[in-house]
């Protein structure tokens, strides 16, 4: 059996962070069973990242890497009618999504127009955090936003480089189907994980209010949520500990 270990949900999405939801989007696209456990503190993650799976004692971190590990283990053919030149554009995207989440993850922990209401929304939505927990993470993940870069940058060009990536996911998702046709893709999973972590937030950063005013944008996010939303019987759900 499947475990995913990743973070706790917000504001209706699975896991408030673009990489776990986009892995417990892929698991619910593909149908393979799993528990979803929802921890706060990654220490004992692989390289100390959520998310992270243990498939039958075997602990995987990195969504490429664990969504490689099932494709391969299970023989998933989600990926199967692609041509090279479409998992080569998959692999541009997977980078940028990359690029995207520092700027997303900048808007709620550093930015002080923002920071406040996201504070709020977790200690609202998971009253077991401590204010003091809340603000070791804010220390450290501004420490993770200086030494990657983002942190130097004033606030408009820290937006800048995400709203150029939202607008690369604005110009080339279709309307009304996902990336590569009517079915989706693994890479609609790792864009909805990102999308639907800017759009489901009422938080009105510059990213969310691109991706509200782009109705293709809002259609790809909707479809892949209605479909990974609903809770087969075969799945179990562990709360927050």
């Amino acid at each position: 059996m499947i475990t995913l270990y990743s973070y706790p949900e917000l504001f209706g999405v699975a896991d408030n962070n673009g990489y776990g939801l986009k892995v417990f989007a892929f698991l619910k696209l593909t149908g393979v069973p799993f528990t979803h456990r929802h921890i706060f503190d990654a220490s004992g993650a692989p390289r100390g990242q959520l998310p992270y799976i243990d498939d039958d004692g075997e602990a995987i971190g990195d969504s490429e890497t664990i969504i490689a590990h099932l494709i391969q283990r299970y023989g998933l053919a989600i990926d199967s009618g692609l041509t090279l030149a479409q998992h080569h554009t998959d692999h541009l995207i997977t980078r940028m999504l990359d690029d995207l989440y520092w700027v997303m993850s900048y808007s709620r922990w550093q930015d002080e127009h923002y920071w406040p209401a996201f504070h709020d929304a977790l200690l609202a939505q998971h009253p077991g955090l401590s204010e003091d927990a809340l603000r070791s993470a804010q220390e450290f993940n501004s420490m993770r936003y200086y030494y990657q870069g983002i942190g130097r940058y004033a606030p408009a060009d820290a937006y800048a480089r995400g709203l150029a990536d939202l607008q690369v996911l604005a110009d080339i998702i279709p309307s009304n189907r996902f990336l590569h046709g009517p079915a989706p893709t693994t890479v609609d999973a790792a864009i909805y994980g990102f999308i639907a972590n800017i759009y489901f937030f009422p938080i009105e950063t510059p990213l969310r209010q691109f991706v509200a005013a782009r109705d293709n944008l809002i259609d790809h996010c909707m479809a892949i949520h209605a479909l990974v939303s609903a809770t087969p019987p075969a799945e179990q759900y562990a709360g927050a500990h």
